[in-house]
């Protein structure tokens, strides 16, 4: 038993010390999940390459998240990893939004009296849409954050 707990121990260490360096790499470009309402395409093409490179370095992020829970108790791991499925899913959709904007970028100018109704669902769309996953980013991390103290704090305390 002794053995296995200091295994576990490594395991958890050696996780943690990736996502730490994750960690460090996300709050360094830090992505805004709010919608702006700026109506050009070079704007659209760059807001796309930066959720792109949240989304991977967010999902290496949980990846590592999963390897610790994975480590401790596999049923949570099972769990969290539907989180991270749904996460991925998540940020296709919100990208396949910011390209139809990006396409047509007056769509998302609420001050447009002209609008079409499908302008103005697509830009509720993608406010809906950045919310959720802004939302799910967050019940992720209390997850972890939940695990970590009932779980993670005690094992390396030992």
């Amino acid at each position: 038993m002794e053995n296995s707990s200091e295994k576990t121990k490594e395991i958890v260490k050696e996780y943690s010390k990736k996502l730490t360096e994750l960690g460090r790499e996300l709050s360094k470009n830090p992505f805004s999940y709010k919608v702006e309402e700026k109506s050009s395409k070079e704007y659209w093409g760059k807001r796309i390459k930066d959720f792109e490179e949240h989304s991977k370095m967010s999902l290496q992020y949980y990846q590592q998240v999963h390897g610790i829970i994975n480590a401790i108790n596999k049923e949570d791991a099972e769990m969290f990893l539907l989180r991270l499925g749904k996460f991925r899913q998540m940020s296709v959709k919100l990208i396949e939004f910011m390209e139809k904007i990006k396409e047509n970028p007056s769509i998302i100018n609420s001050k447009d009296k002209q609008q079409s109704t499908w302008s103005k669902d697509i830009r509720q769309q993608i406010i809906d849409h950045s919310n959720d996953c802004l939302n799910h980013e967050k019940q992720a991390n209390e997850y972890f954050r939940d695990f970590y103290e009932k779980n993670i704090k005690k094992i390396m305390q030992n």
